[in-house]
C-alpha cells in the first residue's frame, strides 16, 4: 500500500476520512473503501491499495486508444490497474473495472525503463494509463509519468474525466494528450447509468484543452439511453465552442457487455450522428464498425483523403508541414508518422 495523495480527515467522527481525489467525495470509515475499491481508511490514514498493481500491459497502436490526432502510425506502451469511480452497466472492460482481476508488481523506475526499451526498439512514443480508470491510479501514474517524461517519451491517458481540479491541476503537466469518454450528455444519465456527474468530465476535458494538452473526446452511442439527435447536437456544439472545432470526436458503437444486453448499436444511428457533427467539427469518426468506414483523415476544405486507415493500421499519410496537399488548409495534428 502507498499513502493516497488528496485526502482529509473528518472533525468529530473518530477515523472517518473524505477522498478529494475525484467529484466522489467519499466518506470512509476505518476499514472501508472507497466507491473505487482502490482507496481504503486503515487506521485513519487513506491509502491507495493498487500502487504498482498491473492487470494489463502490452503494445499498442495509438490508434486504438483512439488517438487520431497525435502521432499517428506510433505504438505506445499500454499499462492499467483495477477498478473505477463509476459504475457503468454497459461497461466492456468491467473484469477489471468491476470485479478484483489478478495483478503483478511493477514499480514507476521498471515501467519507466520498459517503455524506454520499447522507444528504441517498437517505434513507441510512451506510454498510456488506459484499460481501466487511470485516475484512481493517481500515486503511480503521477510518478511513473514523471520518470517517462525524463526521458524525452509521452504519457497518455484515456480516462473518464471524473477528477477534482487540485489533482488534476497537479497532474496535468506531466500529460501530453488524452482520449476522454464522454459517455452521455445528460446528467440524468450519469447519475442513472454510471452513478457519476457530467460536469467534472467537461471540466476536464476544458481544463485539459487550456493547458495545452492534445485532447479527443469518444462518445459511445447506446441505443435507447444517448441517441436522440438533439442530444448529440448539444454533444458536439459544446465541444466546437469550448474545446475548438480542430478537437476529434469519435462515436463509438456499442455491444452489449456486462450488465446491458440491448443489441448492437445500428451503423445508421452513428453515420446520422457524424452528420450531425461535420455542422461544427472539423475531424469526426467512427468505431467499433466493421470495414474501414468512418476510419480515415479527410480535409474539411476539399475532401481530400489525408491519411488512409485498416483497422487501426496506418495505410497511407498524405499530409505535408500540417497542411492539405491540394488545397493548403491547416490540418490539426500533433507529431507525424515514424519514418
Amino acid at each position: 500500500m502507498r499513502e493516497a495523495s488528496y485526502w482529509t480527515k473528518e472533525s468529530g467522527e473518530e477515523g472517518v476520512v473524505t477522498c478529494l481525489l475525484c467529484p466522489q467525495h467519499c466518506r470512509i470509515r476505518p476499514g472501508h473503501v472507497g466507491v473505487c475499491r482502490a482507496r481504503k481508511n486503515v487506521d485513519g490514514r487513506l491509502y491507495s491499495l493498487i500502487y504498482g498493481e498491473v492487470t494489463s500491459f502490452g503494445l499498442d497502436p495509438i490508434e486504438k486508444k483512439p488517438l487520431y490526432h497525435f502521432y499517428p502510425g506510433w505504438a505506445i506502451l499500454s499499462v492499467g490497474t483495477r477498478g473505477c469511480n463509476l459504475a457503468c452497466g454497459f461497461c466492456q472492460n468491467w473484469h477489471i473495472s468491476q470485479a478484483d482481476a489478478r495483478t503483478s508488481t511493477l514499480t514507476p523506475e521498471e515501467l519507466a525503463a520498459v517503455a524506454a526499451e520499447y522507444g528504441r526498439r517498437r517505434r513507441s512514443i510512451g506510454v498510456a494509463y488506459t484499460y481501466s480508470e487511470p485516475l484512481i491510479w493517481y500515486e503511480f501514474v503521477i510518478d511513473a509519468a514523471k520518470l517517462v517524461h525524463d526521458l524525452g517519451l509521452k504519457n497518455v491517458l484515456v480516462t473518464n474525466g471524473e477528477v477534482n481540479e487540485d489533482p488534476l491541476k497537479e497532474l496535468l503537466p506531466h500529460i501530453d494528450a488524452m482520449n476522454i469518454d464522454v459517455k452521455a450528455f445528460t446528467e440524468s444519465f450519469y447519475a442513472k447509468v454510471c452513478h457519476g456527474r457530467l460536469a467534472p468530465v467537461l471540466r476536464t476535458a476544458e481544463r485539459a484543452k487550456a493547458a495545452g494538452c492534445h485532447v479527443e473526446i469518444t462518445n459511445l452511442i447506446i441505443p435507447g439511453h444517448n441517441d436522440a439527435p438533439d442530444e448529440i447536437r448539444r454533444l458536439v456544439h459544446w465541444v466546437a465552442s469550448s474545446l475548438g472545432d480542430d478537437t476529434p470526436l469519435h462515436f463509438s458503437r456499442y455491444f452489449p457487455a456486462y450488465k446491458f444486453d440491448a443489441p448492437p448499436t445500428p451503423i445508421s444511428t452513428l453515420r446520422t450522428a457524424v452528420e450531425i457533427a461535420k455542422d461544427e467539427l472539423k475531424y469526426v469518426y467512427m468505431g467499433n464498425v466493421p470495414g474501414t468506414e468512418g476510419n480515415d483523415t479527410r480535409c474539411y476544405m476539399c475532401g481530400e483523403l489525408l491519411i488512409e486507415r485498416s483497422g487501426f493500421d496506418l495505410v497511407a499519410y498524405r499530409i505535408k508541414d500540417r497542411t492539405c496537399p491540394k488545397c493548403g488548409a491547416e490540418i490539426h495534428i500533433t507529431g507525424a508518422p515514424p519514418s
